[in-house]
């Protein structure tokens, strides 16, 4: 891998550390307004679109880490 090719990598590394950092505040933010959820509405269909839209969340910071961490191996290499 060329000089060239690592700064584009690198270039992507902080794009992916900007997007995982956006995706878990919006997580946070869906995750607050699940916990402030009065009880009367908790179990319902609402509750359980919100939990599973912040289990998707956790699946992309999840992801978008694996990829920050693969691509900084590759250009270690």
């Amino acid at each position: 891998m060329n000089k060239s090719q690592r700064k584009q990598l690198e270039e992507l590394l902080d794009k992916i550390t900007e997007l995982q950092e956006q995706v878990e505040f919006i997580r946070d933010e869906e995750q607050e307004k699940l916990d402030n959820m009065p009880e009367n509405l908790q179990g319902g269909e609402r509750y359980s679109q919100m939990e599973n839209a912040i289990s998707c969340l956790d699946d992309a910071v999840s992801n978008l880490q694996s990829a920050y961490d693969d691509i900084q191996i590759s250009t270690e290499q």
